[in-house]
């Protein structure tokens, strides 16, 4: 019988769900999602355990809005799938009303009541307009919205996406932040004229003087905050305040005198003077001393006295509790995962949580069911998870508090860092950045789209579901391989729900507020672009945006690297290019990033572009074999192989197994090559996707195939800890000699049990797969037209319910049934939603 890695779970939850905490790892069988109790384990590893009252609401809420005479509120769900405004009863948390609005039509993070309380504005994003409603007796009816300009006063055409807007004391006049505009919008709401100034980048937050004079703008693309004179016939910029990185929301206190600006990538709340129209304060939250970043504050509430700020810290799960006199933080409250908006009344604090209590498996029987609507895009995993709003009564005392705050650490291992350094185990990957290590060299490959269940579930090892298994011996044959006779990871997550989030997590350690807010709307054709993969300083998740990525690290601490594929595009002469000079500088521009039209291994199928040049491993190899002769491989090597995404069902296009197989040759044949070579003892080669794209799974549908091989963990053995993305990019990290990118990373458990102290340094194979690598999709192929008509350019421009469903057939049959993913059992939430 084969090793078992097999640590003690310590954190139990429930029967059927134990967490991990930094260092530890949990048993075979447990992971990520909702447990029995009303408690979770979110993919990074941290428990969510939230205070107060639960109730459901919808995909992704974004923002709400308390109405006027406080016996309303109103929830924007901003996700994915089906978008929402949801009117709850703040008593009870029951839903009274849903308005349900499809793509194309949407709604995104801006909310504001009249001051009457008889009208409500909501911002529709990529529908460039913002969406009105009449309020009577707590129900919301949609009336004439009003539009934004679509092109500016030279005549271009422009795409606004409203984000945050807020109404003026009297009623009169909305303002707006206009996010891809970099602008912001002064309408009058009586004749729906509208007026525009330019501001920062990005711009997200709104907040209005309460003599409608001034307005400010928090510009999310950047540091600043623009500060608007909206008294006269147009609005200008008055000046521009210097705050933290990457500021969320604002709000202003009573007086005026204080406007509070949540730094999502600073993990601050700056603190302006209005009056001297600049900082004068800064609140830290990082959860404790040295933290990296990974707070990410994003939503704000402060009592009518003003003597206590709340901050919604969505990367740590909690709402800080501020002292404002003495800028001082007294505690925190533990939420669901990813509170995003917050409410405030009698004593009781209201909090939006965007995700809930995760996702947990989507397969098996039940809803939803792809065969009778396999269009319904709220059936894969960014749109499967559903939001809540807790209920919290504010903190009586010191004591509560106090118990919150401890069960916050606990949650995310604020107490337990540095375990991991301190602990035994093996003596191969380092304990600290810059200790010795046999291992010299890392090779850190990443692919494309796929679940632990769709590559592994038939492996006949470690915990998988054979009926889930779509890619088997005959095309993910080296995969499988790998995994058996190096070590099997049956407990590994990816961090993200989709590659927009997926290669932040990749690379940075984190997918920051804005890629959180905005991707859903790229994913469902609701206009707005991929926040991924690009220079674009708004998605970079640190205070630095030139200090974000494992590259930049990289480049400072002088270690050698080299790219093949992470994060580049094609220039005008064909060459493959990244937008950071660092990045680019270190890059092969013969190697192909995401094209699906080019193979990944060569003799497989012909290229679909004729400009394609070598296969991807081809050209590696090319490239290696000059390092091996020279003595100078560098010490990380970055690589990337998308061909397992596959094409779908569409006429002409390889078949999803002879994509797969396409892929797993070329991986296959890299380790074949390394393995064969003079720098085999001293090399560790990672693999994992940036995400598992809602694929079947039956444990979580985050929970994807990951590999790590060396002569170090050619063992043979399941290692059931629990890993997630940011443990293989610690474990690089740690082996490079790097700290720490963010919070996240520096709380994940590196894969130290994937080694052994004993090296076998027996070469491998690769074993070409036996799946005809020419196979191409025919014209009657399962769901063909379907798969033609899906934009394959870009990662994830798809369907992917309609192209997992393809996928299925292909492999499966035409009249196969694809098992439906399911929402799994939400806790112990009672289910209080209604719509009258």
């Amino acid at each position: 019988m084969l090793p078992r890695i097999h640590p003690v779970p310590v954190l139990a939850l429930s029967v059927a769900l134990v967490g991990a905490s930094a260092g530890v790892a949990v048993a075979q069988g447990s992971g990520a999602g909702p447990g029995q109790d009303g408690t979770g384990v979110i993919p990074v590893g941290y428990r969510v355990t939230p205070a107060g009252e639960q109730s459901k609401l919808g995909n992704l809420p974004l923002t709400s809005a308390l109405s006027p005479d406080g016996k309303s509120l109103v929830v924007s769900n901003d996700g994915q799938g089906t978008q929402s405004l949801q009117v709850v009863d703040p008593d009870s948390g029951a839903v009274k009303q849903t308005l349900s609005y499809q793509t194309p039509q949407a709604l995104f993070a801006g909310l504001a009541f009249s001051p009457d309380g008889h009208r409500l504005y909501a911002s529709a994003g990529g529908n460039n307009k913002i969406r009105t409603y009449d309020v009577s007796g707590g129900r919301l009816t949609e009336t004439t919205p009003i539009p934004l300009p679509p092109t500016n006063p030279a005549g271009q055409k422009i795409n606004m996406f409203p984000a945050d807007l807020a109404v003026t004391g009297d009623g009169k006049r909305l303002v707006v932040a206009d996010q891809l505009a970099d602008a912001a919008s002064v309408i009058d709401v009586a004749t729906g004229l509208v007026k525009t100034v330019s501001v920062g980048h990005a711009p997200y937050g709104v907040a209005v003087s309460s003599d409608g004079e001034t307005a400010y703008v928090s510009n999310q693309g950047a540091n600043t905050v623009s500060e608007l004179d909206i008294s006269g016939a147009d609005p200008n910029v008055r000046r521009t305040i210097g705050v933290g990185t990457h500021p969320n929301r604002m709000l202003l206190d009573k007086s005026g005198d204080n406007l509070y600006v949540a730094n999502g990538d600073s993990d601050t709340v700056s603190v302006v003077d209005t009056a001297m129209g600049r900082a004068v304060r800064s609140i830290g939250l990082a959860p404790y001393p040295g933290a990296q970043v990974g707070s990410n504050p994003d939503a704000l509430a402060l009592t009518p006295d003003g003597s206590t700020l709340y901050v919604a810290n969505s990367g740590n799960n909690d709402v800080a509790v501020v002292d404002v006199k003495q800028t001082k933080l007294t505690g925190l409250i533990p939420t669901a995962w990813y509170p995003t908006t917050l409410a405030l009344t009698d004593g009781r604090l209201f909090v939006a949580n965007a995700k809930g209590l995760g996702a947990g498996p989507n397969t098996g029987p039940g809803e939803p069911n792809p065969e009778s609507d396999f269009t319904d895009p709220a059936k894969y995993t960014a749109s499967m998870m559903v939001g809540t709003l807790s209920r919290v009564p504010v903190p009586a005392s010191a004591d509560q508090l106090g118990r919150w705050t401890r069960q916050v650490s606990d949650n995310n291992g604020f107490d337990k860092r540095g375990q991991v350094e301190a602990g035994g185990g093996t003596s191969v990957i380092p304990r600290r950045p810059g200790e010795p290590s046999p291992i010299k060299h890392v090779i850190y490959v990443v692919r494309e789209n796929r679940t632990y269940d769709q590559v592994m579930g038939s492996l006949g090892k470690g915990n998988g579901d054979a009926s889930e298994n779509l890619f088997g011996d005959e095309s993910a044959t080296n995969a499988r391989e790998l995994s058996r006779r190096f070590v099997t990871l049956d407990n590994f997550y990816a961090n993200a729900e989709v590659s927009a989030q997926g290669w932040n997590w990749v690379v940075a350690g984190n997918s920051n507020p804005y890629s959180e807010q905005t991707f859903p709307a790229n994913y469902s054709s609701r206009n707005h672009p991929y926040p991924s993969e690009n220079n674009d300083p708004e998605i970079a998740p640190n205070n630095d945006p030139n200090d974000a990525y494992i590259w930049q690290r990289l480049n400072k601490a002088k270690v050698p690297f080299r790219n093949y594929g992470f994060y580049v595009g094609k220039n005008a002469a064909g060459q493959n290019v990244a937008g950071d000079p660092v990045l680019n500088a270190a890059t092969d521009h013969a190697y192909n990033g995401f094209d699906l039209s080019c193979p990944d291994a060569p003799n497989t199928f012909a290229p679909i572009n004729p400009n394609c040049g070598p296969a991807r491993f081809a050209e590696w190899k090319r490239e290696f074999q000059q390092y091996e002769q020279n003595g100078n491989l560098p010490k990380v090597e970055m690589l990337r192989l998308p061909n397992d995404h596959t094409a779908g069902t569409t006429p002409g296009a390889p078949t999803p197994k002879a994509y797969v197989a396409d892929n797993d040759w070329a991986l296959g044949q890299l380790v074949d090559t390394v393995s064969h070579s003079k720098d085999w003892e001293s090399t560790a080669i990672f693999v994992t996707e940036d995400d598992s794209q809602n694929g079947p799974d039956h444990v979580d549908a985050h929970r994807t195939p990951s590999l790590v091989i060396s002569p170090y963990t050619q063992t043979g053995a399941v290692d059931s800890t629990f890993y997630s993305t940011d443990s293989m990019l610690r474990t690089v990290e740690l082996i490079a000699g790097l700290r720490p990118l963010t919070q996240f990373d520096a709380y994940s458990t590196p894969m130290i049990a994937s080694f052994s102290n004993k090296p076998n340094d027996q070469p491998y194979d690769a074993m070409k797969p036996t799946q005809n690598l020419q196979e191409i999709n025919g014209a009657n192929a399962p769901m063909a037209k379907d798969s033609a008509r899906q934009n394959l350019s870009k990662e994830d421009q798809i369907d992917e319910q309609q192209f997992n469903m393809a996928i299925w057939k292909s492999v499966k049959g035409a009249r196969s049934t694809m098992p439906p993913p399911k929402h799994s059992v939400f806790g112990s939430l009672p289910n209080q939603e209604t719509d009258h």
